[in-house]
């Protein structure tokens, strides 16, 4: 049994389609992938792949009472088959070549709800059947799959004209055309550097025939076998040698055209390289990465519990402890204003600083310095210095 029978294991169902579901914008809603292969570009690659990374550091969470069973799984992992990180790296590389994400609930042998899973269909189309809308997936194998649109999760981006998938990247072509002339010319410009022609007048030559023998004897002579000098007989005057130079794009207009992948995917070049911190990152943070985590956040929710149990609390949410991606002189800033003031525990401030939390919980007590008063649960003035417990503060 592959991964395709263990995502997609209940039985076919039987009967035809009722046709395409139809929707408010496009009577046959259908995903199909861009053959644009924006991913085999380096820098395309790259600003993929630093928001990717930076989503797969994400932290999920289960909050309330429903399925604890569910909710115990998804601590240890998505599936048996990926950790988190992964799933979400992936899941953010779908998201960003193709626009659309598709995901998938892993259903344990009861038919419950016991992890998910990124898909990546060559082809989805939406169909009608039993008066319910189906996804019918397509594979790079040729396979078909099918599942309840209800029970699926889809990320979209640039949703604009489909009610259901997002656009295509068309819209980046102009400067994936740009960039790839730029390297032909680069790759043209070390070919041509490492040659050298030369033109010569010849003399003496009044038959085609002639010169045609000539031009054969001087290439068998100095070009081939143990060739390697020049040598020009008296026949061959005004001899000078052919230099070529190959346009490239200026440092101006290249640093424009990289600028438009980094706008298009959200990223800069200190993100690229790893020098984003503090304020920048934040930044990041919350164009690039944020979004990403509420839209994830909200499309596993309603895959992973019904109606009342979200309406009774319970949800799945993506978050990352921005704190940690300050300057360490920030983070010492943050870590004393903080715990001076008992807002901040000793395992919250140990977390900041990528530390594990104290054992038998000692980092959970908060402090707080004498200079600053204690309020009792009335409000009223108590003392001034002590430790002060999650259970004793007001």
């Amino acid at each position: 049994m592959g991964l395709f029978e263990k995502i997609f294991k209940r039985p076919a169902a039987h009967g035809e389609a009722e046709g395409f579901f139809r929707t408010l914008t496009a009577y046959a809603p259908a995903f199909t992938t861009w053959s644009g292969s924006i991913y085999e570009s380096e820098l395309v690659r790259s600003a993929i792949h630093a928001r990717a990374t930076h989503i797969s550091k994400l932290q999920i969470t289960a909050s309330g009472t429903a399925k604890p069973k569910l909710q115990t799984k998804l601590r240890a992992g998505p599936n048996e088959w990926q950790t988190w990180g992964q799933f979400l790296y992936r899941l953010s590389t779908i998201l960003d070549v193709q626009n659309t994400a598709f995901i998938v609930p892993v259903l344990d042998s009861f038919g419950e709800i016991g992890g998910f899973y990124p898909l990546l269909p060559s082809r989805c189309e939406i169909l009608q059947y039993s008066g319910e809308p189906w996804l019918r997936y397509q594979f790079q194998t040729g396979g078909f799959a099918a599942m309840e649109l209800r029970s699926c999760g889809i990320m979209t981006k640039f949703q604009y004209t489909d009610d259901f998938f997002g656009e295509n990247n068309r819209a980046l072509t102009p400067t994936m055309e740009l960039v790839s002339i730029q390297n032909q010319g680069i790759a043209e410009g070390v070919k041509s550097a490492a040659t050298f022609r030369f033109a010569a007048k010849v003399n003496n030559f009044t038959k085609p025939e002639d010169l045609s023998k000539e031009r054969q004897r001087f290439s068998r002579e100095n070009l081939q076998g143990e060739g390697g000098i020049l040598l020009f007989p008296n026949t061959y005057s005004e001899i000078q040698q052919i230099k070529s130079t190959p346009f490239v794009v200026d440092a101006a207009q290249m640093s424009a055209i990289n600028q438009n992948v980094y706008n298009y995917f959200g990223v800069n070049e200190d993100v690229l390289q790893n020098r984003a911190y503090g304020d920048a990152w934040s930044a990041f943070y919350e164009g690039g990465v944020e979004p990403f985590a509420i839209q994830f956040s909200d499309v596993t929710t309603r895959m992973a519990f019904t109606e009342r149990e979200r309406a009774s609390g319970s949800y799945l949410m993506a978050t990352a402890n921005r704190l940690q991606y300050m300057s360490n002189t920030e983070k010492l800033n943050v870590s004393a204003q903080m715990a001076d003031r008992g807002i901040m525990n000793r395992d919250e401030i140990r977390e900041i600083w990528n530390l594990p939390p104290l054992p038998n919980g000692q980092g959970q007590a908060y402090t707080i310095r004498g200079e600053y008063y204690l309020l009792g649960q009335d409000g009223s003035v108590t003392k001034k210095g002590d430790d002060l417990t999650g259970d004793q503060q007001g």
